[in-house]
């Protein structure tokens, strides 16, 4: 059989496998090898140009790795091959042997450039060959690691990707990935892989809940145990593949009954609650013992050095210096003089403990739109003003026919309100911060999205919430205003404020709108997330206004991102979309009313009572 000597062949970990590549169209050569064809694809590789090597988009066939790696093995010795395919042949021998540090350290040692031509995530230079390796070990064994702990997902080939890093950090890193990247997911793979636990996740309170339900989805076969709330306890002897959840405020109380348990993996979501080195979540955090320290966050990290210091000394003690020393040798030269040898160095230290992939960067495997679920937690005020209408309602009873109907609708209004924020129910006006997990953790998300220079939509289906987030918005952000767009407003003073926003360098970075006078017609394409502040009952009313900015002129990824208040009725309103079962699937307009009012008492107090999970 002739083999296309001309083919090289690349593994590419986020596509997942091997790019195969050199030839205009490398199909009948992959076909040739006896390889699967697999799927065509433009990789970042750094290839020949002329008397230099440089950064292209390369034409590749993308063979992904459970299907690649017996095929490279099968190749015959006398095959006529580029040395780049002799090498990954040898790799997926050495896999199938069971091989040691020492036969992969050879390999890598004699490894050719066309090899390991995959950009690193600077896009600026290739992959070490010992990298490169390490990572496909990690990789070779996820698939069946993953069916044996029952995982629930498909992970995309970034997902799996960043799951082969975790899986091969010697003590611990950062997974920086954008938000909307699915760090919780890639998270979870590793706890469900990992048979050294218990595991310990460490996560602001209004996630509490939102990490247990991902772990219930993803990986029903983990144990979680949610350490909050009075009488919490830690006792007994907890298995070893238990997850136990808690918050940075009891990190912090609890920190003798934390530090007393060897843990197998700590995960430190939303790490930038310990990048300040001397408050108390960070010192509590250090003093955690496990073998493997993971630290979440979607901030990009090199635009506040001494932040990162701090993070990093948590996940990999001593590997930045002293903070002085960290001081006089990266965060001065870089803030002062912009150094580029500091700068290299600095991401020479970070490079295997630090895993930063951007929208941008792996949009070639993403879908037009992420959806993202954020959960959010009722505050006190607000469990209590739930309670109290849903006790008062069924204590004055229903009625019946269109008297039943209106009063299950006042009651829907009334606790949708009250999960947005107890102002807007009809509590005392005043200082808004503390008062909504919602609008906290909103707050949150929008002044992340602006400090990455990006732009966000703000739906809500009231306008009295609009003017609410509007007037707490611009005084959380500094911004002078927040526009926000709705019904009451005349027609051409909607469209100088899409204008602005659209195309005014100096527009706010988010633009407030009614989802029912902006479902339709606008194009906000300048925006590249979307924020569904409260829930509408129909979902394609919903995906209509998510439009405004999915539309011819988007370059980016759209992240929509939907608010659900756990525990209330909002949750419910978030698994019938989901199911695409009983109202979500089949209501529009106000019709869902109905449905809920044809229930008995029993049912739809079943419904509509507070969880108390919910609860922060």
């Amino acid at each position: 059989m002739e083999f296309p000597g001309e083919l090289q062949a690349t593994f590419v970990p986020d596509e997942g496998g091997f790019a195969f590549w050199g030839l205009a169209e490398p199909v009948e050569a992959v076909r040739a090898l006896g390889l699967p064809e697999g799927r065509a694809a433009e990789c970042a590789l750094a290839v020949p140009d002329g008397d230099r090597v440089g950064p292209a988009r390369v034409p590749s066939r993308v063979v992904e790795l459970d299907a690649a790696l017996p095929a490279l093995r099968a190749l015959p010795e006398d095959a006529r091959l580029a040395d780049s395919l002799r090498a990954w042949r040898r790799a997926a021998r050495l896999l199938d042997d069971d091989a040691g540090d020492p036969e992969f350290a050879d390999l890598a040692a004699a490894m050719p450039a066309a090899a390991h031509a995959v950009l690193d995530a600077e896009q600026d230079a290739i992959r070490a060959p010992d990298a490169l390796l390490g990572l496909l070990r990690s990789s070779a064994g996820l698939g069946r690691a993953l069916d044996r702990a029952g995982i629930h997902a498909e992970l995309r080939p970034y997902q799996r990707s960043g799951l082969a890093w975790l899986t091969g950090l010697a003590g611990g890193g950062v997974l920086a990935d954008e938000m909307g990247l699915g760090k919780t997911l890639q998270a979870i793979c590793l706890l469900a892989t990992r048979e050294d636990g218990p595991h310990l996740v460490v996560c602001p309170t209004s996630l509490l809940g939102n990490w247990r339900r991902e772990l219930e989805k993803f990986s029903p076969r983990t144990p979680v145990v949610v350490h909050h709330g009075p009488g919490r306890e830690l006792s007994g002897e907890l298995e070893p593949s238990t997850v136990v959840v808690t918050g940075y405020p009891v990190l912090r109380t609890d920190t003798a009954a934390l530090t007393g348990i060897g843990w197998g993996v700590l995960v430190l979501d939303e790490a930038q609650q310990i990048k300040n080195p001397t408050a108390q979540a960070t010192r509590a955090a250090a003093r955690i013992t496990a073998r493997t320290r993971i630290a979440l966050t979607g901030t990009p990290v090199e635009n506040h050095l001494e932040e990162l210091w701090s993070i990093v000394t948590v996940t990999n003690p001593g590997l930045l210096g002293s903070r002085a020393r960290f001081r006089e040798r990266f965060a001065n030269p870089i803030r002062q003089r912009g150094s580029a040898s500091a700068t290299n160095r600095l991401r020479g230290l970070l490079g295997p403990h630090l895993l930063r992939r951007t929208k941008s960067e792996v949009a070639t495997d993403l879908p037009e739109k992420l959806y993202a679920t954020v959960a959010c937690t009722l505050t006190g005020e607000q469990a209590r003003a739930y309670t109290r209408a849903v006790d008062r309602a069924f204590g004055d009873g229903f009625g019946s026919g269109i008297e039943r109907r209106g009063r299950v609708l006042a009651l829907l209004t009334t606790l949708k309100q009250i999960c947005n924020h107890p102002v807007q129910a009809g509590a005392e006006d005043g200082e808004l911060t503390g008062r909504s997990g919602k609008l906290d953790r909103a707050t949150e998300m929008l002044a992340e999205i602006a400090d990455d220079g990006e732009h966000a939509l703000v739906f809500t289906q009231y306008r009295e919430m609009g003017e609410l987030l509007a007037r707490h918005l611009a005084g959380q952000l500094g911004l002078d205003t927040v526009p926000f767009l709705h019904g009451g407003l005349p027609v051409a003073q909607r469209d100088r404020m899409v204008e602005r926003f659209q195309h005014d360098p100096d527009a706010a970075p988010v633009l407030l709108l009614s989802l029912r006078a902006a479902g339709f017609g606008l194009n906000l394409s300048r925006a590249n997330h979307v924020l569904h502040y409260d829930r509408w009952w129909n979902p394609a009313v919903e995906e209509q206004a998510s439009d405004r900015a999915h539309r011819i002129g988007q370059r980016r990824t759209l992240t929509v991102h939907t608010l659900v208040t756990a525990g209330t009725i909002e949750d419910y309103i978030a698994r019938m979309h989901e199911s695409k079962r009983a109202l979500a699937g089949v209501v529009s307009g106000e019709s869902e009313v109905s449905a809920l009012a044809e229930l008995g008492d029993e049912e739809l107090h079943e419904v509509l009572r507070l969880d108390p999970a919910g609860v922060r």
